[in-house]
This record gives structure tokens, C-alpha cells and sequence, in this order.
């Protein structure tokens, strides 16, 4: 079965000034994600804003950041919906792209029962030949995928991995105890990634990692390792981002620390609004504490300057 890595981050998308999909910029984080920390990265996810794309922004989304990448990471592309039929038909997409895996989040609003998310899911896996990604996060769906259920769909030779996103450690327990020992989980929670590591997770997809992605490749690097105080001490440092950078809904925060940084991404689609003031200056606090701002620089000249401060390799 072929690996995905430990630290995948879960890419924004970026704006333009007219709020329009900056393909360029995109190319531009995709290769800095991966030049600092990441070893794959998931396209138009929750945190890439995927209800607000297009269908064809999307498979564009997909082709940029492969193209932007090639095999130098793994691009996994977000194409779940509540729909199965687009979700189907945007995973063939994807395929034709030419990307790596597909990663589908539990169908949200309609709520099914069990057994429809596995009719769900196994429809979409069985009309494409891509490594299938479920994605469990029932805060945004109203609808927990079971463990039984992700056994059942483990049987379907291309479902390979989960997200899991549901803040429960004896549910990540009980998906280690049912799925075959090859089956990846990933934690979706930044802060709860080591604790979860240490039942068996493969490692995470994260969104904190676009700010401190080296920190968190060293800190999962050192638990594989052996050296579990020095991850535990690493956890313990970068808990604060990990739980500040969702102090509003994803991806606002982590939206304002990359232009805070000079990443340039833009900002958010309605329905969801740009940080306010105070969360503005809670995200800065934020970054100067983890090194990655001066906390002498006024913030317009950082996000001007922040290239020389943070080395955006393309």
C-alpha cells in the first residue's frame, strides 16, 4: 500500500483581490507547504473552503497543485459532498488529474444512518481506481462515521485511510482494535496528533502546519523515533497555536496568519467573514510567540517582508 507520510497539511485556497481562485499563489504555497514540513497536502478539504468552489475551480485546484508538486508529496484531493452522485463524479475528476488519493468527508446536513454512509462511500470507491480517504469530523457533518462502519468499508481494496476528527481517543482506540494494521488513521485535531500517535495513528492532517509545519514534522519525527519526552515537549509548545488557530471557524484564523506572514492567500468566502480586530491581534500574539513574526515589526511591514523571515522556497 502506498504511504502517504506522517505530516500532510489540509492547504487553504487562495483570493485574489476579487475573491476569485489565485491559481499562481497557489503553486506558490503548495511548494512552500512542502519545502517546510509537509509530506503531502490535501486540496479544496474543509480548511481549502470547498463548499464555496466550483466544481471546475476545484478540478483546477487539483491539476495546479499537482502540477505545482509533482511527486515530491502526495495531493489529496477533497471530493466529498452530501451529494454521491458529484462526489462520484468529481473523484473521476480528480483521477483523470492525476492526483494521488481522494479524500471524502462524511456527507453533511442530509444526516444518513450507517449504513447509508457505507452505500455512500462504497459507491464513490468502487467507480474510481484512486486510494480512498474517509473523513470523519462530525462537528461539521452532525453525523459520527462509526468505527464498525470504517471496518466494513476497509474491505473495499481502494479505502485506505481515515481522518478521524471527532475529539475521542476510545473512538480512535476502537478503529485501531477493528482495521487491519496496514489501514492508516490520521488524526485531524493538531492538538490531540501525539496523544493519538501513541495509540496508533500513521500521523496528521493538519492545518496548523502552514505556520509551523517543521515543528510539528519534528515533533512526530521524534515520537517515531523513541524520543517520546522530547515530542511530548514539543506538543506542549506549539499547544497553544493548536488550539488558538481555531478560535473562530477554520480557515479564518489560519487565513489571517499566513497574510500575516506574507503567504498572501487572501481572504475568505461568505459565508464565513474575516477576523475581527481581536482575533486579529490574538492570532499576531500567537505567531511572535512561536518565532514566526518580530514582535517590534509593525504588522503591514511584516506581511511585506515576512518572505526574508519565512523562507518561501518555489
Amino acid at each position: 500500500m502506498k504511504k502517504f507520510g506522517r505530516v500532510l497539511t489540509a492547504m487553504v485556497t487562495p483570493f485574489n483581490a476579487q475573491n476569485e481562485v489565485d491559481y499562481e499563489q497557489a503553486k506558490v504555497l503548495a511548494r512552500y507547504l512542502v519545502n517546510n514540513g509537509s509530506d503531502g497536502i490535501v486540496v479544496v478539504g474543509t480548511t481549502g473552503e470547498s463548499p464555496t468552489l466550483t466544481f471546475e475551480e476545484k478540478v483546477k485546484m487539483f491539476a495546479t497543485v499537482k502540477e505545482a508538486v509533482g511527486d515530491r508529496a502526495a495531493v489529496i484531493a477533497g471530493t466529498g459532498s452530501n451529494d454521491t452522485a458529484t462526489s462520484l463524479r468529481l473523484t473521476k475528476a480528480a483521477e483523470q488529474v492525476g492526483v494521488d488519493a481522494a479524500m471524502l468527508v462524511v456527507p453533511y446536513y442530509n444526516k444518513p444512518s450507517q449504513e447509508g454512509l457505507y452505500q455512500h462511500f462504497a459507491t464513490i470507491a468502487q467507480g474510481s481506481s484512486l486510494p480512498i480517504v474517509l473523513y470523519n469530523v462530525p462537528g461539521r457533518t452532525s453525523t459520527n462515521l462509526m468505527p464498525q462502519t470504517v471496518a466494513r468499508l476497509s474491505l473495499i481494496k481502494n479505502v485506505v485511510a481515515v481522518k478521524e476528527a471527532g475529539g475521542s481517543t476510545d473512538q480512535v482506540t476502537e478503529l485501531k482494535r477493528l482495521l487491519p494494521p496496514e489501514f492508516m488513521v490520521y488524526s485531524g485535531d493538531d492538538s490531540m496528533a501525539l496523544p493519538w500517535l501513541a495509540v496508533g495513528c500513521e500521523g496528521i492532517i493538519s492545518v496548523v502546519a502552514h505556520v509551523v509545519g517543521p515543528e510539528i514534522q519534528a515533533m512526530v519525527q521524534a515520537f517515531f523515533a523513541g524520543n517520546t519526552a522530547q515530542a511530548a515537549k514539543l506538543h506542549c509548545e506549539l499547544y497553544p497555536i493548536f488550539k488558538g488557530m481555531f478560535m473562530t471557524s477554520n480557515p479564518v484564523p489560519i487565513k489571517a496568519a499566513c497574510n500575516m506572514m506574507g503567504l498572501n492567500v487572501g481572504k475568505v468566502r461568505l459565508p464565513l467573514v474575516e477576523a475581527n480586530a481581536v482575533e486579529l491581534a490574538e492570532i499576531r500574539k500567537l505567531l511572535v510567540a512561536a518565532g514566526k513574526l518580530n514582535d517590534a515589526m509593525p504588522e503591514s511591514k511584516a506581511a511585506a517582508t515576512a518572505q526574508g523571515n519565512v523562507p518561501v522556497q518555489v
